[in-house]
């Protein structure tokens, strides 16, 4: 099994680029048309990076850019997520890692790349959560990020019926393969999507 060193000298050697973040947003709008979900992948871009502070992680870049492409096929290719993904960041000679990083998560719901390295885990949990915590924050006055609060998200989550596309067994799952516990999750996701939400507003 390759770590992340392992995985980036493996993709030097084979001639793959490392991209910038300017060139996966281009990508990013190459394939996907739809306002919400350039929002979602911004929004999930924040809060990985805001991920990748907390962890102290080397590349914070790249866990930012990994959570932009991570739907890169989705709105082109909806019954194949996750799997044409590969075929797309290929085709642009991205690294392995980033490409193994997008399909999994995925994991279990449309591709059996199994989370390892703690930037795939952090994705597999957050992608989802974001959903949630839009949700409940549409459901306030102020449809702000900024008003939505711990509390409010455990209350939504407890009721199976709102936004029940979010898969919550996937958040709980992927909260414990980081070894965190569910509020821990929900707080610093939230902080993070507070922090596009200013970024986009300007």
């Amino acid at each position: 099994m390759f770590n992340n060193k392992q995985w980036m000298k493996e993709g030097r050697n084979m001639g793959e680029k490392v991209p910038t973040r300017e060139e996966a947003y281009e990508l990013l709008k190459k394939y996907t048309k739809t306002e919400s979900l350039i929002r979602h992948a911004l929004t999930v871009e924040a809060v990985m990076l805001h991920f990748a502070e907390l962890f102290n992680a080397d590349d914070k870049e790249k866990w930012g850019i990994v959570g932009l492409v991570h739907d890169i096929d989705y709105d082109m290719y909806p019954e194949q997520h996750c799997i044409k993904a590969r075929e797309i960041l290929e085709k642009e000679n991205w690294p392995e890692d980033y490409i193994r990083a997008v399909q999994s998560h995925g994991w279990k719901i449309c591709c059996d790349v199994e989370p390892v390295s703690k930037m795939e885990k952090v994705l597999y949990t957050i992608d989802e959560l974001t959903g949630l915590v839009n949700a409940t924050a549409l459901m306030m006055p102020s449809k702000s990020i900024s008003d939505v609060k711990l509390k409010s998200v455990k209350k939504k989550w407890k009721q199976k019926t709102f936004a029940a596309g979010v898969n919550r067994e996937v958040i709980a799952e992927g909260a414990k393969m980081l070894g965190l516990d569910l509020d821990t999750i929900i707080s610093e996701t939230i902080k993070g999507m507070g922090t596009v939400q200013l970024s986009l507003a300007s």
